[in-house]
């Protein structure tokens, strides 16, 4: 992914340093990988243990007692979990989206990406998937995101939920998942390609070929056919390729222009 513009403003909000700070709990640290917001405590620290974690990728809720969700990534391996209480002049939007676009500026890929009532429940994410009461609050009040490093750590994943209880206090936790075999191909969903679009103005695929893939055609058709308001330009070698075969999996042509300008692979523009 490119790199957003705003990394610069990030690098002022963001401490990078390792050191534990004095409010921490004992023994914690941050990940080396995720920077920590300006004046954020850690009030709770689970240090790398072998796992198995399974990750939803849609909405999640309880039926029967049982926990439902349309994907998953599941994977085992030493995972680290940190979760950070904000400041009070913070809200856990702010921290969540410096945090992702500061992670998306060192290459990480998004596989998943949910906000506020898209997410499900609160309480489930909290208990269930986190098991922390400290992040029980508001459904409209919350994000997740699922996240695949770069190589050469692309065997590991990065999950982030950020909420702000009704009593206003802000957290932000965060999983490192360091899988002990290769993860393989990982696909992120088209709701989080469209969401990607809309919040960054962008989407950037480096790694395409040639010929246009049609396992990523039906994923990007699907994720612009979710919103069919937008349009966007195309860029790259085969652009117009694409244009077409996004075309024949019935997105508008009136929506989609090829671009002028430089691009590896594919890259993707909204156009405002």
């Amino acid at each position: 992914m490119s790199m957003p513009k705003g990394f610069i403003r990030i690098l002022g909000l963001c401490c990078f340093s390792p050191l534990v700070f004095a409010a921490d709990v004992p023994g914690s640290q941050d990940l080396p990988t995720v920077p920590r917001q300006a004046d954020a405590q850690i009030v709770d620290y689970r240090p790398a243990a072998e796992k198995e974690r399974i990750y939803p990728m849609g909405p999640i809720r309880k039926i029967s007692g049982q926990l439902r969700y349309e994907g998953q990534v599941t994977a085992r391996g030493q995972a680290t979990a940190i979760t950070y209480e904000l400041p009070a002049e913070h809200t856990s939007s702010a921290a969540f989206t410096a945090t992702r676009e500061a992670l998306q500026a060192q290459g990480a890929q998004l596989l998943f990406w949910c906000q506020a009532r898209d997410c499900g429940e609160s309480s489930l994410w909290a208990n269930e998937v986190f098991g922390s009461a400290k992040l029980v609050g508001a459904d409209g009040q919350q994000e997740f995101l699922l996240l695949r490093l770069a190589a050469p750590q692309d065997n590991s994943l990065i999950a982030m939920y950020g909420i702000t209880r009704g009593n206003r206090r802000a957290y932000l936790h965060v999983e490192q998942l360091d899988a002990s075999a290769p993860l393989g191909d990982l696909l992120p969903t088209s709701a989080t390609l469209l969401r990607e679009l809309k919040s960054t103005g962008e989407l950037d695929f480096p790694m395409f070929g040639a010929e246009p893939d049609a396992t990523w055609l039906t994923l990007i058709s699907r994720g612009l056919n979710l919103d069919t308001t937008l349009r966007v330009s195309l860029t790259g070698p085969n652009a117009e390729a694409w244009r077409q075969g996004l075309i024949a999996q019935r997105v508008l042509a009136a929506r989609l222009e090829t671009g002028t300008t430089e691009a590896k692979g594919l890259h993707l523009q909204l156009l405002r």
